[in-house]
């Protein structure tokens, strides 16, 4: 149900991950531990329930990834109460077998916005870190990636995948229940990097950046997007309570202080490659995320401000490549 073998044994043979690859067993084992999480259960019986289906097409390079086929009525009931058993859906969207999981983020366009200006991913080892339930791990296996490693420490991220796994059976993209915390020191194994919205939950931005230099190769190309300020060199926000009523916010710099301390960690050319205020319709609530979302975190006068007064969120993504 919840089986990594196929991928271990890819990683296996890989000259830099095979080490790594003998400890991920107890790993997954922490990481997926029912007595620390109460609710594994429930998710591991919603992905049980799911039904046999066979596709007729796998989509992993459009917005909506997923597998289509013609199913019965009766399936596709089974198959919605199981995969509403697994809300909230927050990263995607996904449509499979006709049903269309309209996540609370459209990270399609996150994708489009940076697809073409990072390095062409075909034949590239590439890691995801803070992947949620593995959205972009597809689209990355779909622009060419040989092998994606998604690492989340959200055991419900984990059973998402699962349940997409079961009809994208895709054994070269895995999500595993961990952060980038767990993983060995210093493995300079991937040929990218990912890092998209997770700099400012981090305490220590310069330990995050290192940790992420760390996992790439000599030219390593590290994809990072985070949320930024308007504002000079060295400006930094360091919001006193919550942010967006977010309360693991530490740090947002401006686009140059964040240039800044990519150099100073020691990539090579870091460059903006995009800025985005984000927006109501790209992060919203939905019938398969149906929490609070960023229209409940806003001004309710001013769309420019959190409801905390901050400036609203805005996002910057930035490559650079590893020394």
């Amino acid at each position: 149900m919840m089986d990594y073998r196929a991928f271990l044994d890819i990683l296996s043979q890989h000259p830099q991950l095979a080490n790594w690859a003998a400890l991920l067993p107890e790993q997954i084992s922490s990481g997926l531990n029912e007595s620390r999480y109460g609710d594994l259960p429930r998710w591991k019986e919603a992905l049980k329930s799911l039904p046999a289906l066979t596709p007729s097409k796998i989509q992993l390079n459009t917005s909506r990834v997923g597998a289509t086929g013609d199913i019965s009525e009766l399936q596709r009931g089974a198959l919605v109460q199981a995969l509403k058993g697994l809300h909230p859906w927050r990263k995607g969207p996904f449509e499979l077998f006709g049903v269309h999981i309209d996540t609370e983020w459209r990270s399609d366009w996150k994708w489009d916005r940076l697809k073409n200006a990072i390095a062409p991913l075909n034949g590239r080892t590439v890691l995801d870190i803070g992947c949620g339930s593995g959205y972009h791990c597809w689209r990355m296996r779909g622009a060419g990636a040989e092998l994606v490693v998604g690492i989340d420490p959200t055991p419900l991220f984990i059973t998402q995948y699962f349940a997409l796994q079961k009809y994208l059976n895709e054994p070269a993209v895995a999500v595993l229940p961990m952060g980038i915390e767990h993983l060995p020191a210093k493995l300079n194994a991937f040929d990218t990097t990912f890092s998209m919205g997770i700099l400012y939950h981090r305490r220590s931005p310069f330990d995050h950046l290192l940790a992420l230099r760390d996992t790439l190769r000599s030219g390593g190309q590290l994809v990072l997007e985070t949320l930024i300020i308007d504002g000079g060199a060295g400006e930094v926000l360091v919001p006193e309570g919550r942010y967006s009523k977010m309360g693991n916010v530490w740090f947002i710099p401006s686009t140059a202080s964040l240039e800044s301390w990519l150099r100073k960690a020691g990539f090579k050319n870091p460059r903006l490659i995009e800025v985005n205020q984000t927006s109501t319709d790209e992060q919203r609530s939905t019938e398969w995320m149906q929490f609070h979302s960023l229209a409940e975190f806003l001004d309710p006068t001013d769309a420019n401000k959190t409801i905390e007064g901050y400036p609203a969120p805005k996002r910057a993504t930035f490559i650079a490549e590893a020394p």
